[in-house]
């Protein structure tokens, strides 16, 4: 007996859902039908059927998707998506991400198979977009030189900030087979640094004319490219991968060149209007410190003393001072007067006025103040006020000294005067 191996339902969905995700055909899938049982739930998710004369296919588009709005029941539609199987529910369901209308060509379903790989890659991703230099010195264009493109971008660019310099590296821009010229014209300015913004840039057309834009080489050229992009393709309904790649997308070629740069206008009335807020600033500051300083001078003011009251009270002192300084001088003088009394009545001179006279023995050299020091014979010099008297001691027995109340008087000298001891 042959044991057949038994699996579980959820085994069986697991194989099923990974058979149907390794299916290359099943994952890139193109479906032409008529949408009908449309219901749109609260959250924004479409879900709807397929379907022809014959078969329906469950269809399921989330929000935000391409083309959603144009589903409607009844509505013939291409859709693009991947087949895929939810086991909780057991339904093979057709899980679409872009909805258009039937009939839009085959070149345009080209159109959004590319753009969704290169979204998958990551190449329109925002946050990989890098914002414009504000005040570039040079600014690169890729266009067409014989066209009204580079023209109109010079003019704007010229009109509006007439320092930045504009390079063309020259491209066609139209015809078949000019994806790799653009790209290499985009190529060329990138390696050579100078610029520091790159205008991709061609005038209106159909969407046969703008094709070489939505082409992968020139999608890829403008992703690597380490100089930020501007993309001003066609008119501003157009939109073109080129667009989606570049950092910033620019409606017309006019547009993209009022974008790369700033106006002169508008810098003069900033720079105005900065340097009238300076001017504020500083007559503020002014004001402001003014205003301190008058604080501090009323503060120094009140702290000063009152210089009249001072001034008064020195007038007083000199008062005090020279009132004492007369006293004393008139007390010094009293004193020395009194000295000099006292002086003039110790100066021999004026003893000798009043009639004394000193007597000295010449050979002792003493002044004789005693007759005992005298004797009979000695060389005596008699002082008296007007001069000096020679005279000599004479013999005999010396005299009683006589005590009197009044002076001597001295006898007038003579050749040699004698005296009796």
């Amino acid at each position: 007996m042959i044991t057949l191996p038994v699996y579980t339902v959820s085994q069986v969905t697991t194989h099923i859902r990974q058979y149907f995700e390794s299916d290359s055909l099943l994952n890139d899938l193109w479906v032409l039908g008529e949408v009908s049982n449309l219901r749109v739930s609260s959250s924004g998710h479409s879900y709807f059927t397929l379907k022809d004369d014959q078969n329906l296919l469950n269809c399921v588009m989330f929000r935000g998707q391409a083309g959603s709005d144009i589903l409607a029941n009844g509505a013939a539609v291409s859709a693009h998506g991947r087949i895929s199987f939810y086991g909780p529910r057991g339904s093979t369901d057709f899980m679409v991400d872009i909805a258009m209308p039937e009939g839009v060509g085959e070149l345009a379903l080209e159109l959004e198979r590319l753009r969704l790989r290169l979204e998958s890659e990551g190449l329109f991703e925002t946050s990989r977009k890098r914002e414009l230099p504000r005040f570039p010195k040079v600014v690169g264009v890729v266009t067409s030189p014989s066209g009204a493109v580079f023209h109109d971008i010079t003019n704007v660019i010229m009109r509006r900030y007439p320092l930045v310099e504009v390079v063309l590296s020259p491209t066609p821009v139209q015809g078949s087979d000019v994806a790799t010229s653009i790209a290499a014209a985009l190529e060329r300015l990138d390696r050579e640094g100078r610029a520091d913004v790159i205008i991709v840039a061609r005038g209106g057309g159909s969407l046969e004319d703008l094709w070489p834009f939505n082409e992968e080489v020139v999608a890829r050229a403008i992703y690597a490219s380490r100089t930020p992009v501007i993309s001003a393709v066609g008119h501003e309904t157009d939109v073109t991968i080129a667009d989606q790649v570049a950092d910033v997308r620019a409606p017309t070629p006019s547009a993209a060149a009022e974008l790369v740069v700033p106006d002169r206008e508008d810098l003069l009335r900033q720079l105005t209007e900065l340097a009238e807020d300076a001017q504020r600033a500083v007559f503020y500051r002014l004001e402001n410190q003014r205003e301190l300083l008058a604080g501090l001078l009323r503060r120094m003011d009140s702290g000063l003393p009152n210089l009249e009251i001072w001034r008064r009270r020195v007038d007083d002192l000199g008062r005090v001072v020279q009132t004492g300084a007369s006293a004393s001088v008139s007390l010094a003088g009293s004193r020395i007067q009194g000295l000099e009394h006292r002086l003039r009545a110790l100066d021999p001179a004026a003893t000798l006025a009043r009639g004394f006279s000193v007597v000295q023995n010449l050979a002792s050299g003493q002044v004789v103040s005693l007759t005992s020091q005298l004797a009979p014979g000695d060389a005596l010099a008699i002082t008296v006020s007007d001069g000096v008297a020679p005279a000599t001691a004479g013999e005999g027995t010396p005299a009683k000294p006589v005590r009197q109340k009044r002076k001597s008087i001295t006898p007038q000298p003579t050749e040699q005067m004698e005296l009796l001891l």
